[in-house]
Order: structure tokens, then C-alpha cells, then sequence
């Protein structure tokens, strides 16, 4: 048996886990007082909105997938807005642009989160709407703990916010002072937000339903709609372009938009079925790299060894190189998923994974696209600028200020719950950092930037249009076991969400280790690829790696040919996870890395 920084957590009640304490300590809250899986889940994620700011706010977005034990079914929930109604290439070209910016009011989607959590609340959950909201308004209204992190993402972008973003500055530097680490910090107008959509919930009676509709109404059709719709029209604030621009986002888009159920997206893997959003997520790339992954002796070699980590990152190579050309919003564009999970596509593909790292990006061709991809590939030689080993990247993670001359690390959430009645969801909120866009005064929280995620160039598969999905990094992950739900799992960072996963799920599976042993085990990552976010830069062949890996791994991956970018032990990956067995015991994992993260269970 292996040390662990903390016990996998073990229970028959049920169990919690999230990027923040707080928030699975509110989650854990439903439970005992009588909800389920979804509402112990809507709870931790308003929670963290309020502990976690820099890394998810109000009007973000989240992709979920779940087993409810009522229905039977493993579902998707899409909680990813779309692009404006005039949020087209010719806007964005006529202001000069080639690339949507990172930050800013410009690259604002209609917020999809809040009308997500409705739904889930209102299809699946058993509480009422003031019980989910409360510990979160306890929160921004009494204050909380503020994480070291916060405090000094705020104090990198003091002198950003004070010029350029003064709305922000209001909340997030009180009397014109950075917050101090875990001081005590309020962020009352949030609070008073809640309040008054509470307020107008109830006001329509006691019926838990009419409620949850006059709380989605309030956000996309009353006041919230209408804060969001004036300041998006009248106020210019200045984003990574290095100009200020107003936003294109009104009152009309989120009043015509609603939150969604779909069908999972699916791949057997030995005993295992693994479940993820569409192809407007990068969820299939796990299973790509899954399908490319069969008939790999992973179990021979040990779950830290130089051969099994080159082993994914070349396979995952090849699966994100995949993404680029063919993944996108179905509602718009045909992503041929049947196809890329085939065997008669996989087996030429697994065998372009060799002894050496590749230093290409190699996506496949698939009968019919291949004009597609011959415009991505032209797309990304001339937009996604190769960057230097150990160079700054900016995806959520690392959340670009170019107009204030630095960069500030975000991140994303994520939240795993099962409860006694064997209901399991998986979720991963993220958006409307307040580093992305500046805060709306009434409201307290800013907008979401999903919408740099699109292309400005025709023809391809994530070329904007208005009212479509951009394709996300968010990947909440459901795995089956012998056909029965078994495990939920996710993580924060960007394009390295699949990456980690991965990690975890192939130790487990193969390895035998337990959910905690292989989320503590070191960590590695590759940024080979065109990262999602602005810039959308690419470093080709890199590796990052734990130095807990050890020089011998290290060196015989580089020995590889892996451009390999050593990294701190305990300082990659976010992952939480929760399983359920036959036998009705629970299991619950979260990192130890960044001191934040807890399971929570009984």
C-alpha cells in the first residue's frame, strides 16, 4: 500500500468532492439534510463562485454528465452558451482583428451556467432554490477566507484594474488596498444579486418549480439580462488587443438561449464505458486516446515509468491534433466522432506512435474533409505562432493581461458527488473570471470569454457564427463498470484536463491504484498541440513533468526526444474523483496540490 497526503475517503451515505473546501463542506450540507447527488452539487458550485472568483464566476459556463438512478441514465448537461446574434467574422475583422481577444467584453458568450444549475435543480433535485443558494450568500456576504492565490493573482493586476477595469477594482481591491491571504473578504454586491433573484423566485409563490422558472427568468430575462445588456452596449474597456471595445452581447441573446440535455458520447475500454460531452467539448479526445491506447500493455510497465508516459503523450498527440481539425459545435458542422472512435481509423493511427517523440502535428485524414482540414492546417501554420519551451501559454490557466504588461494564473472548478441513492454527477464550472472580463457594477461578477475560443477564418470546424457553441476545454467525465455507473472525475486546467484524467484513470484501471494514490502520483502534461486560447499558441514536443518523477524517468524521457519542461513537484493537475463499488461503498479523492481541494464523505 501506498503513503498518501491525505485517505481516500470512504462512506455509504455519501460523498462530496470539489476544488475548494468550503464548497464540498456545502455540498456535504445537502446531503445530511436530506438532498441528493444534484443538489449537493448545485450548492458546492454557487460556493464556488464566491471562494474560488478567479477561476469561475455567476456568468460562466458548465458541461455535466451524470447517472440518475430515477431515470436510468447517464446524460450530458450543456450549461455552454453561444455566441452573440452579432457576434460575426465581419464585426471582428472590421475592428482589425485576426484573433478574438482573451479578455475583455469582446469575446463574451451568453453566460450558460446559472440556467444549467436551474435545470439540474429543477429536473433532478429535491431542494428548494434558497436552500442551494444560501451557503453561497452566506459567503459573499459575511466573507470568507481569502486563498493566497487570489491574493496576489488581485496584486499582479493592481495597477491593470485601477486604470483600465475600475468596476473590478471596486470589488476586488476594497479602499484601494490588495486583499490580504487568508484575511477575511466580502464581495456584498454578489451577495445582493442572489438575494434579489431569491426575492423575485419567491415572490411567485411556494411552488419549488414556478420558483426555479422565476430564478431563470430574473438572470436571462429581468434585471440580471438587463445590467449585462447596458453595460455591454455603453461601456468600452480595454482587452488584450491592446484597444478598448464594447461587447456585442444584449439582453435579446440570453433571453432566446436555455441550458440542455444530450446523449453522452461513449467508448468501451476493457470492462469500462466511458461517457463524455460532444464534439463542442474536447471530451472525445479522451476517448480517442483511449481507442489509440488498445491493446497497450499499460500494466507491464509501472504507472511512473518513462514508457508509459510516453506511451499517452504520443497517443494524445494524435488525439488533440484530431480536435483541431474536425471538432466543433454539431449544430453547425458534421464532426465525423463514429469515425475517429473506429477501429479502421485507430489501428494506422496507433501505429504512428513510436520510440521517439513526435515533433508534428499529425491529425488524420477522414473521407470527405479533407478540404477542412487542409484549411486548419493552413490556419494554424499562419495564427498559432510556435512558442518557446518554458514561455508563459494563455489558456484559463493562465489568464493573459497583455494590456497590463503581465500574466496572472486562473484556473477552472470542478465537482464530483454521489449520494445513497447511487445518483452520481460530474461537473466543471468555469468562466467569467474576474482577470477575463470586468465586473458589471450592479451585479458583482463579470462576463465569461469562451468566444476566443472560435476562429475568424471560414470553412473550419470552430469558425464563429452567431448562436454556436464554442468548442470547450470544460470535461467532466462519467466511467461504467461492467455496465453499472462507477466513477466521476475531473479537474481544471485547459487543454490539460484530458491529459490529467487520463493519468488518474489509466492508474487506476491498469495499475490498481486506489483514487487517492493516483491523483498523489507525479504528474505530466504536453502543450504539443494549438492551445484553445488566445494567442492559441503551440509548443511542439514539449513535456512537462513533476520533478517528483525523478531524474532517471525525466532523463530517459528526454532521451526520447520529448522537450522536457521540469516543473515543481506538487504543482500540476487539480484532479478530484469519486467512485461507488457493488457493494454500496463510496470512494472519494482531491488533490492535495494548491492546499484547496477536499473529499468529504460518510
Amino acid at each position: 500500500m501506498m503513503f498518501t497526503t491525505r485517505p481516500e475517503i470512504l462512506g455509504t451515505f455519501g460523498v462530496v468532492t470539489s476544488t475548494h473546501y468550503l464548497a464540498t463542506a456545502a455540498g456535504m450540507a445537502m446531503l445530511e439534510r436530506g438532498g441528493n447527488a444534484f443538489d449537493a452539487c448545485v450548492a458546492t458550485a454557487f460556493v464556488l463562485q464566491v471562494v474560488e472568483p478567479h477561476l469561475v464566476g455567476p456568468a460562466g459556463e458548465v458541461p455535466g454528465v451524470f447517472y440518475s438512478a430515477k431515470t436510468g441514465k447517464v446524460q450530458v448537461l450543456c450549461g455552454q452558451g453561444v455566441a452573440p446574434a452579432a457576434a460575426t467574422i465581419e464585426h471582428f475583422r472590421g475592428l482589425g482583428l485576426d484573433l478574438i481577444p482573451g479578455n475583455g467584453l469582446l469575446p463574451a458568450v451568453v453566460p450558460g451556467s446559472f440556467d444549467a444549475w436551474m435545470l439540474m435543480l429543477r429536473d433532478h433535485g429535491s431542494m428548494r432554490l434558497r436552500d442551494v443558494l444560501e451557503p453561497a450568500i452566506f459567503h459573499a456576504e459575511s466573507g470568507h477566507a481569502l486563498m493566497p492565490r487570489i491574493s496576489n493573482t488581485i496584486a499582479g493586476l493592481k495597477d491593470f484594474f485601477e486604470t483600465h477595469w475600475p468596476s473590478t477594482a471596486e470589488i476586488y481591491l476594497p479602499g484601494g488596498q490588495v486583499p490580504a491571504a487568508r484575511k477575511l473578504f466580502r464581495n456584498p454586491r454578489l451577495a445582493q444579486t442572489w438575494r434579489r433573484v431569491l426575492s423575485e423566485a419567491e415572490a411567485v409563490g411556494g411552488d419549488r418549480e414556478r420558483q426555479i422558472q422565476a430564478a431563470r427568468d430574473a438572470f436571462y430575462r429581468g434585471f440580471v439580462a438587463d445590467a449585462i445588456d447596458r453595460y455591454s452596449r455603453q461601456t468600452e474597456v480595454m482587452d488584450a488587443s491592446g484597444r478598448p471595445h464594447r461587447g456585442v452581447l444584449t439582453g435579446d441573446d440570453l433571453a432566446r438561449w436555455s441550458a440542455s440535455y444530450e446523449e453522452p458520447v461513449t467508448y468501451d475500454y476493457g470492462d469500462y464505458t466511458v461517457a463524455k460531452a460532444g464534439g463542442w467539448s474536447q471530451g472525445p479526445v479522451f476517448l480517442q486516446t483511449l481507442a489509440l491506447l488498445k491493446g497497450a500493455d499499460l500494466a507491464a510497465e509501472g504507472p511512473n515509468s518513462a514508457v508509459f508516459v510516453h506511451r499517452l503523450t504520443e497517443a494524445m498527440k494524435l488525439a488533440f491534433a484530431d480536435r483541431e481539425a474536425y471538432y466543433g459545435d454539431p449544430d453547425f458542422v458534421d464532426v465525423p466522432l463514429a469515425h475517429l472512435l473506429s477501429e479502421a481509423y485507430t489501428a494506422p493511427r496507433r501505429a504512428l506512435i513510436g520510440e521517439q517523440a513526435s515533433l508534428e502535428l499529425r491529425p488524420g485524414t477522414v473521407p470527405g474533409y479533407e478540404a477542412q482540414l487542409a484549411r486548419m492546417m493552413d490556419t494554424l501554420k499562419r495564427l498559432s505562432p510556435v512558442t518557446e519551451i518554458g514561455a508563459v501559454s494563455n489558456e484559463p490557466t493562465l489568464a493573459e493581461m497583455r494590456a497590463a504588461g503581465t500574466v496572472k494564473r486562473g484556473d477552472t472548478t470542478h465537482v464530483d458527488v454521489i449520494d445513497r441513492w447511487g445518483n452520481m454527477v460530474s461537473c466543471t464550472p468555469s468562466g467569467g473570471w474576474f482577470q477575463s472580463s470586468p465586473v458589471i457594477p450592479e451585479l458583482g461578477f463579470g462576463l465569461t470569454t469562451r468566444a476566443q475560443m472560435f476562429w475568424l477564418e471560414e470553412g473550419l470546424p470552430g469558425t464563429l457564427a452567431p448562436g454556436k457553441r464554442p468548442r470547450t476545454t470544460l470535461t467532466p467525465t462519467l466511467a461504467l463498470r461492467g455496465g453499472r455507473p462507477y466513477m466521476v472525475f475531473g479537474t481544471p486546467g485547459g487543454d490539460q484536463q484530458e491529459q490529467w484524467q487520463l493519468l488518474l484513470f489509466l492508474r487506476h484501471v491498469h495499475h490498481g491504484l486506489n483514487l487517492q494514490e493516483a491523483i498523489d502520483m507525479p504528474m505530466s502534461h504536453t502543450l504539443h498541440f494549438p492551445s484553445s486560447f488566445y494567442p492559441r499558441d503551440r509548443k511542439p514536443g514539449h513535456l512537462a513533468v513533476e520533478q517528483s518523477f525523478g531524474a532517471e524517468v525525466i532523463d530517459a524521457l528526454r532521451a526520447r526526444g520529448h522537450a522536457i519542461e521540469e516543473v515543481p513537484a506538487w504543482s500540476v493537475g487539480r484532479l478530484t474523483a469519486a467512485s461507488l463499488d457493488e457493494d454500496g461503498i463510496m470512494h472519494a479523492a482531491a488533490t492535495p496540490r494548491l492546499m484547496q481541494a477536499y473529499a468529504a464523505g460518510r
